[in-house]
């Protein structure tokens, strides 16, 4: 086994994943171990079914991982009625020399896929291991004809043994042609007896079996021409003649890789939407509590060399301003230096929310100053894009500053997904909103006009994006790449247009959502969610232009007529809304410049 390069271990159960992790790591020797988890969802069931089972999996498989170093960054679950297919599809593109697979045995499907299948198709060195009491002391047995298979079969072997022997098997064809491989013993001291079997290999096999702990044979191989092979009758046989774990090992030949279709070239039905959406929402929700040890999103940020800035939107919020920066500032950076800078971004305030800032220390920029060439339009939304020139991480973080129950989780739940999946480039925080009705706090309500507006649409217009809970929430981080790539809605539109954008330019596995638990603010009377909704409205129709090559806001009325209501009387009050689409901030020469000029430093 060649030692530079990755080793992939694929796991199906969620429990008693250290020896596993331990028994890849042996093998990969200085090479990368790469975790993967797989959820197998039954045919007749969402596979959002598996969303927590693949939330608990990722939990159990990085606490498993943290004792060994040689565990590449991102653990990956995935869920779906053929997970396996998947993870073959992955050995293309991630190129291990070697996947180690949890096998259900020659008779059962593993990951929804056939043993003769991942065989046949994972181009890719393959060690199946069955059972679990190989972890018990105790000697190997290798019946093995020699061939490619021998190299790979020997180092699991020896992994698996440890400290004991290895009793070396050998399958001839008769007396006069069997090689003489006692010469093995003498070169590698672990291997304790040859024995050759002329005839009857699985009797003879299954009457070794029993003073052995585990048993590893090699896939038998097909002609070259057909790239095949097959677990073969031999396996089938000594699997169901004995208890003794089997660990089968297929050596990728190189002649075999003229002969081979990559998976990506192979037919394939399309896919039903509703599935494709249904195994997002499954693999890219997350929960907080996933990314809650600090020390190891610290290391993740220091490895791969990046910097985080928070950035604070705020207007008038005098009453919880201070809280919110206490508490991050505290937890983020004072305590564990996850964030690099933290920034308020004013939207002209009239009360203290600016001096409070600045009192502990932290920057306050008021929007209309920033950039200001580019002239002023009102909104979170002109903020939000003009925060790109005054923050300077890599990764950006936006939160809302009327929290009353502000928690770091609000932070490193969102970076959490982006430290540890790279394909990852947004991330939406979704949380429990309570509303207060009168002096009494219902548990849920909040999020009206995601409920009544967004969701709806999205559903009908942006099918693919109905898994994303929360589309208008306030809490979210992204790459800078990423987002200074895309215009921003200078008001209330700036949530959707920003979720749109990034899905069109990126897909949907570069977006992922992360449950922030609860989250208690001032919530807005019925009028402002009626002006909330219109400019909203108006995003989703200007996209839907773009994609449709229709027109449609050239024709519609952007007023709105507010129902002003006294003891006695009604009255119309008419109020402009309609957001700017401001351009992406990449396209902005003093940007640039700036940019310029902190990477030169």
């Amino acid at each position: 086994m060649n030692e530079a390069g990755r080793v992939m271990l694929v796991l199906s159960e969620s429990t008693h994943l250290e020896p596993w992790i331990g028994l890849a790591s042996k093998v990969a020797c200085e090479r990368t171990v790469i975790l993967r988890g797989v959820v197998t969802i039954p045919a007749d069931l969402s596979l959002t079914e598996g969303t927590t089972l693949a939330r608990k999996f990722r939990d159990a498989l990085a606490s498993a991982a943290r004792p060994f170093a040689n565990i590449h960054d991102e653990i990956g679950v995935l869920v779906d009625y053929r997970p396996m297919e998947r993870i073959i599809d992955e050995i293309e593109v991630l190129a291990p020399d070697l996947v180690l697979v949890q096998w259900r045995g020659p008779a059962l499907p593993t990951g929804g896929v056939e043993t003769d299948e991942l065989l046949r198709d994972a181009a890719c060195d393959v060690i199946l291991v069955s059972g679990e009491s190989w972890t018990d002391d105790g000697p190997v047995l290798l019946p093995l004809r020699g061939g490619p298979n021998m190299t790979l079969g020997l180092g699991i072997a020896k992994a698996l043994a440890g400290e004991s022997t290895i009793t070396l098997f050998h399958a001839a064809d008769n007396r006069y042609s069997s090689p003489d491989l006692r010469v093995l013993s003498k070169i590698d001291p672990q291997i304790g007896r040859v024995l050759t079997s002329y005839s009857g290999l699985v009797d003879d096999v299954l009457r070794e079996a029993v003073w052995h702990k585990a048993i590893v044979m090699g896939a038998p191989f097909n002609r070259p021409e057909s790239g095949l092979t097959t677990s073969g009758p031999h396996i089938n046989r000594v699997f169901e003649g004995t208890r003794t774990p089997l660990i089968v090992v297929r050596a990728w030949q190189p002649e075999s890789r003229y002969f081979y279709i990559p998976r990506a070239r192979r037919s394939k039905a399309k896919e039903e939407l509703s599935t494709a959406v249904d195994r997002w929402f499954a693999e890219n929700t997350f929960h907080s509590h996933e990314f809650a040890d600090l020390g190891d999103l610290m290391a993740l940020k220091l490895k791969q060399g990046l910097t985080i800035s928070l950035g604070l939107p705020a207007l008038n919020e005098a009453e919880t301003v201070g809280t919110v920066i206490s508490t991050l500032k505290r937890a983020l950076m004072d305590e564990v230096p996850l964030l690099d800078e933290i920034v308020l971004i004013d939207s002209d305030s009239t009360d203290a929310t600016v001096a409070i800032a600045r009192d502990l220390g932290i920057p306050a920029f008021k929007h209309p100053e920033i950039l200001p060439e580019v002239g002023m339009e009102r909104g979170k939304g002109e903020a939000l894009w003009k925060s790109l020139h005054v923050l300077h991480g890599d990764i950006v973080v936006w939160v809302d500053t009327d929290i009353t129950n502000i928690h770091p989780r609000f932070v490193y739940g969102l970076l959490g997904p982006l430290l540890k999946h790279p394909q990852v480039q947004y991330v939406k925080g979704f949380y429990q909103r309570p509303i207060k009705v009168g002096d009494q706090w219902q548990m849920s309500g909040g999020g009206r006009v995601t409920e009544l507006v967004a969701r709806p649409l999205l559903n009908l217009f942006y099918p693919e994006l109905s898994g994303i809970v929360q589309p208008l929430s306030g809490e979210y981080a992204g790459r800078r790449a990423a987002l200074e790539a895309v215009p921003f809605f200078s008001g209330y539109g700036v949530e959707t247009g920003l979720l749109l954008d990034l899905h069109e330019r990126h897909g949907l596995n570069a977006i992922a959502q992360c449950d922030l638990e609860e989250r208690v603010h001032h919530n807005q009377p019925l009028v402002g969610l009626s002006k909330m909704s219109f400019a909203i409205l108006q995003v989703f129709i200007a996209r839907l232009e773009e994609r449709l090559g229709v027109s449609l806001l050239d024709f519609a009325n952007r007023s709105m007529k507010l129902i002003d209501q006294g003891d006695d009387h009604f009255t119309l009050d008419i109020v402009e809304i309609g957001d700017v689409e401001r351009p992406p901030m990449v396209s902005i020469p003093a940007y640039n410049e700036a940019r310029k000029r902190l990477t030169v430093r």
